[in-house]
């Protein structure tokens, strides 16, 4: 047909929802592209409308939006986004979600509970999307609960590059804050050549119904110790971990996690714990009004920018991470 020009290159496109737009301006930024205009609104009644305002036909179009609370409504907002990008012909979907939603709930802990990690895969599947990209998933399964690629990130070597640079490695000791991080944490021990220490809670037979003794298993005292996590939430969990490292004679304590939740009165808990550093990355804003003076937030926007081009010219997200996964 005489007159039509077939589109031979590929053509990316980064849509950002409103959760966190100074993340995806920071990624939109190191790819070179502009954020697709968008229009986004809430009605009076709380129903979220999304328009993309330029045509995305033919489009391999990220989707990147952030879940910190209210997580139902970013959540929405998002799947309202990979399902007008469907309808208006994008020929591949991806959805970053830095911090996936729901991702706690991996699994059934007693009977008639819902997996609303298997879930939240099936409404991104539903809506339209292709491929599913997140930074340090809660529970690994959940690559197995998305039907297509997953790509999941991990933000450990953003975290070890600055602990690398800025602490003597000779006296540091990596401590899980208790033994359901420990995988987590001999990543970081193998990353960081230093020892592996592991708080156990267990129950005071004089107290009833109080978890009230902290026992330490592996030397720290007269160390630098680093309590690792995924997540930082209400911080109960790791300032008493802090706590704990203190008594049993450690020299300072620092703590790196990747998500800041930062819940309730997780800033209240963190100022009141023994920590000389808390370290943290992007994947989430802080919240408003949490202020902890010893807070330290690291960019994985170079992170996702990478695995985004990596994906877009069909190379190896894998490769980023030398094979390494948690």
């Amino acid at each position: 047909m005489t007159g039509i020009k077939r589109q031979s290159e590929k053509h990316l496109i980064l849509a950002s929802g409103r959760a966190y737009p100074e993340l995806a301006d920071e990624v939109a930024s190191l790819l070179g592209v502009d954020l697709v205009p968008t229009r986004a609104l809430t009605y009076a009644n709380s129903e979220i409308y999304v328009r993309f305002e330029e045509s995305v036909r033919g489009a391999d179009a990220f989707v990147i939006q952030s879940h910190p609370a209210p997580v139902n409504e970013w959540l929405m907002e998002q799947l309202i986004m990979i399902d007008a990008l469907k309808r208006a012909s994008a020929k591949r979907i991806t959805v970053v979600s830095p911090f996936y939603p729901y991702g706690r709930q991996d699994k059934k802990h007693a009977g008639r509970e819902p997996i609303s990690a298997r879930l939240i895969a099936d409404l991104y599947k539903t809506a339209g999307a292709d491929r599913l990209m997140s930074i340090d998933l809660h529970a690994s399964q959940i690559q197995g609960f998305f039907d297509g690629p997953v790509d999941h990130l991990i933000a450990l070597p953003v975290l070890v590059d600055y602990i690398t640079a800025k602490y003597p490695l000779d006296n540091l000791t990596v401590v899980s804050p208790d033994a359901g991080r420990v995988r987590l944490a001999d990543a970081y021990t193998d990353r960081l050549g230093a020892p592996l220490a592991i708080i156990h809670k267990r129950r005071d037979p004089n107290k009833a119904n109080e978890v009230a003794v902290g026992e330490v298993v592996g030397d720290v005292r007269g160390r630098v110790c680093l309590l690792v996590d995924d997540m930082i939430d209400t911080a109960g969990t790791i300032a008493a971990a802090a706590h704990t490292l203190k008594e049993h004679g450690a020299a300072a304590v620092i703590a790196a996690a990747t998500h800041p939740i930062l819940s309730g009165p997780a800033a209240e808990r963190l100022n009141a714990a023994p920590f000389e550093e808390v370290i943290m990355t992007n994947t989430l804003p802080i919240p408003e009004g949490v202020n902890v003076p010893n807070l330290t937030i690291l960019s994985v926007a170079p992170l996702i920018a990478e695995a985004i081009h990596q994906i877009f010219t069909d190379g190896s997200v894998t490769s980023l991470f030398d094979g390494a996964s948690l």
